[in-house]
């Protein structure tokens, strides 16, 4: 099957619209309830966070998937949804179609978190570290921070400078440590939330599955849905290895769903599904 030709076509199946219908009231609810005069973070109960985090928890792993950052982050993830994925619950059936989004979301969030675990762990052992040396008053303490500021991108010159003192200040030590755990616990509590990691599932399942469809670019530039695939998948895996400072958008989930997606579609047709 290497091109869509519908039937039978719902544009808009049960499964997609309940799902758009259920992150446009969860994004309500965000908007509506958050907010720094909430005393209830919807964020830090159902986005997901770092297995190392106090905030985690295993409900995170689905529930994160139904929240989203701002306006543009939702519309582009559920016009995806409903662009790709109404044609593979057309063609699947909406228990199939469910199944593989929680998939595809589910393995996003995995892979992102064993990624987020390995990138942790010099972090927690060099801040263990400095706790130590800031308990002992060790003389090496103030070069520990230094080394501990560059290679995490703590602003410690512009901090200190604000502040009118230097690393020689007597009795530093514990202000200091304060500073540093506050970045410390603001990089570790760190969410993650949107429904991109199931919606590159979608995408790559129907690369996979219509490789010769037509997709317009701003419904003007015509490309194949293989290439874009491609393009799309090689983009987000440069800018996942690439791991720039500036990037806050979670490439590995990404990388995640889509391989969680094209595995899934994969076994399926070699089980001989007639509809793949």
């Amino acid at each position: 099957m290497n091109q869509f030709r519908p039937t039978r076509f719902e544009v808009l199946p049960t499964i997609i619209k309940n799902l758009l219908i259920i992150n446009g009231l969860v994004f309500l609810a965000q908007n509506t309830f958050g907010g720094p005069a909430s005393s209830f973070s919807i964020e830090d109960y159902f986005a997901l966070h770092a297995w190392q985090s106090e905030l985690y928890q295993p409900w995170q792993l689905i529930t994160h998937m139904f929240l989203h950052g701002n306006f543009g982050h939702i519309l582009g993830n559920m016009f995806a949804l409903w662009m790709f994925g109404s044609i593979l619950e057309n063609v699947w059936g909406p228990k199939r179609f469910l199944l593989f989004y929680f998939l595809c979301g589910l393995g996003a969030a995995v892979v992102h978190l064993l990624i987020l675990s390995y990138e942790f762990i010099p972090l927690s052992n060099e801040y263990q570290n400095l706790l130590t040396l800031s308990k002992s008053n060790s003389p090496g303490f103030a070069d520990a921070v230094i080394k501990y500021a560059q290679a995490h991108r703590i602003p410690l010159t512009r901090i200190l400078s604000d502040n009118k003192v230097s690393l020689s200040t007597p009795g530093l030590a514990p202000e200091l440590m304060d500073l540093i755990t506050t970045y410390y616990n603001k990089t570790i509590n760190t969410a993650t939330l949107g429904a991109s990691g199931a919606v590159f599932g979608i995408l790559i399942a129907f690369v996979y599955l219509f490789p010769n469809t037509y997709i317009y670019i701003y419904f003007l530039f015509p490309i194949k849905a293989k290439w874009l695939g491609i393009l799309y998948f090689a983009f987000e895996l440069y800018k996942a290895l690439e791991n720039s400072a500036g990037d806050n958008v979670a490439r590995w989930a990404h990388v995640g769903g889509a391989i969680v997606g094209f595995v899934l579609v994969y076994l399926w047709k070699k089980k001989g599904n007639s509809y793949l």
